[in-house]
C-alpha cells in the first residue's frame, strides 16, 4: 500500500483527479491531505465528495476551521463573519461535508513513514500534543528576535528551518513560498488555486 500526501487542494477538484491520475492512484493507496481542501476553487463539494469516496485523512486546516467556527457560533449566538467566499461554501455544505470537517485531525502521524503531517507547521522544540491548534493551523515563520514566538505571517524564519527531527513533518497552508524542501519538513501548498500546480509527496 503506498501513501499519498497531497497539498492544500482549495476546492480545485479537477486538478485532484488529474493528479491523482497522474499517480495511478489506487483503491489499494492511503489518501492523506494537509487540509484546506475547501473554498477558493470551483467545486469544494466535488473535493469532499473524492475525500469520502477514497476513505482519505484529512487533517484540518484554517479554512475548515473558519467554517467550524461560523458554525459553532450560529449555536452558540456568536457571530462570526464570513467573507462572500467562505460564505457561498458554508451555504452548499451537506451534513456529510460537515462531518467530514468536524472529523478532521489536527495532525495525523504515520510511524510506517517516519511522518507527521499537519496543516501549517509547528513550533520548533515544542511537543506536538503542546502544541497551540493556532500554531498548527497557521504558522509560517517563526520570530527573528524570539523563535519560540510562532508568526501566521511571511517575514520572519521559516519555522521549517529551525524544526529538527525525528519525525518528517509534512505541511502545507504557505502558498506564497511554494514547494518547501528542509531536511526534517516537506512544504506541499504549491499554490494550485492560484495558477500553481498541486502537488503529492
Amino acid at each position: 500500500m503506498r501513501t499519498v500526501i497531497v497539498g492544500d487542494v482549495h476546492g480545485c477538484r479537477r486538478e485532484l483527479e488529474q493528479l491523482l491520475d497522474r499517480v495511478r492512484f489506487s483503491s489499494g493507496d492511503r489518501l492523506v491531505f494537509v487540509g484546506d481542501l475547501i473554498a477558493r476553487g470551483p467545486d469544494t463539494r466535488g473535493v469532499l465528495d473524492i475525500a469520502r469516496s477514497t476513505g482519505a485523512l484529512v487533517v484540518r486546516g484554517n479554512h475548515e476551521q473558519k467554517l467550524l467556527d461560523w458554525r459553532e457560533g450560529l449555536d452558540e449566538d456568536e457571530a462570526v463573519v464570513l467573507g462572500r467566499t467562505h460564505m457561498e461554501v458554508a451555504r452548499a455544505m451537506r451534513d456529510c461535508d460537515w462531518a467530514l470537517l468536524e472529523t478532521s485531525a489536527l495532525w495525523i502521524d504515520l510511524p510506517e513513514h517516519g511522518a507527521r503531517v499537519v496543516h501549517a507547521g509547528v513550533l520548533p522544540g515544542v511537543a506536538i500534543e503542546d502544541q497551540h491548534p493556532h500554531t498548527l493551523m497557521h504558522i509560517r515563520t517563526v520570530g527573528v528576535h524570539n523563535p519560540k514566538k510562532s508568526s501566521a505571517k511571511a517575514n520572519g524564519i521559516p519555522w521549517a528551518s529551525l524544526y529538527r527531527g525525528p519525525p518528517q513533518i509534512v505541511y502545507g497552508h504557505n502558498a506564497l513560498a511554494g514547494l518547501q524542501l528542509h531536511p526534517w519538513a516537506t512544504g506541499l501548498d504549491s499554490a494550485c488555486v492560484y495558477g500553481g500546480r498541486l502537488t503529492a509527496m
